[in-house]
């Protein structure tokens, strides 16, 4: 029993979660948390979304 995301919603939490690694990108964090919150962002891709929105370096 999985959950599956396809379609639209599908759709636009990719849109977002390219949103939130290029964001982090451009941040001023360091080097290593931009790429734990990428890594995070990537492998949990609704969650990871949800905690950067939250918690994620800000700024850029």
């Amino acid at each position: 029993m999985g959950i599956e995301v396809s379609g639209l919603f599908g759709l636009l939490i990719l849109i977002a979660d390219i949103y939130a690694v290029v964001k982090t990108i451009q941040s001023n964090a360091s080097t290593g948390s931009k790429v734990l919150w990428i890594v995070i962002v990537l492998v949990l891709p609704v969650v990871g979304l949800i905690a950067w929105f939250l918690f994620g370096p800000k700024g850029g």
